[in-house]
């Protein structure tokens, strides 16, 4: 029952990072969008449980720097000051 649960995870966040993939493909999302990346983010995460639970350590270490650049990609993104145009 505990890795059925495991596995719901695991292809929950299969699911989001290929949403995610499949928005910024059909330019429904930009590279730059914080929900293009927090898609990664919960999918990685997903996939990091799921790997844990089953062992499968390439691929939780794969995911967990799918995870690590999707954080700092956010942040990045929320950490840019907004440019204002100056009034003439």
């Amino acid at each position: 029952m505990i890795f059925d649960t495991y596995f719901i995870i695991g292809w929950a966040g299969m699911i989001l990072i290929i949403l995610a993939y499949f928005l910024l493909s059909a330019k429904k999302l930009k590279s730059k969008s914080i929900i293009y990346h927090l898609l990664n983010f919960l999918g990685g995460t997903g996939i990091v449980i799921s790997t844990f639970a089953t062992r499968s350590w390439p691929a939780m270490t794969l995911n967990i720097i799918w995870v690590i650049i999707a954080v700092f990609s956010i942040y990045k993104i929320i950490s840019v000051k907004p440019v204002y145009k100056e009034l003439k």
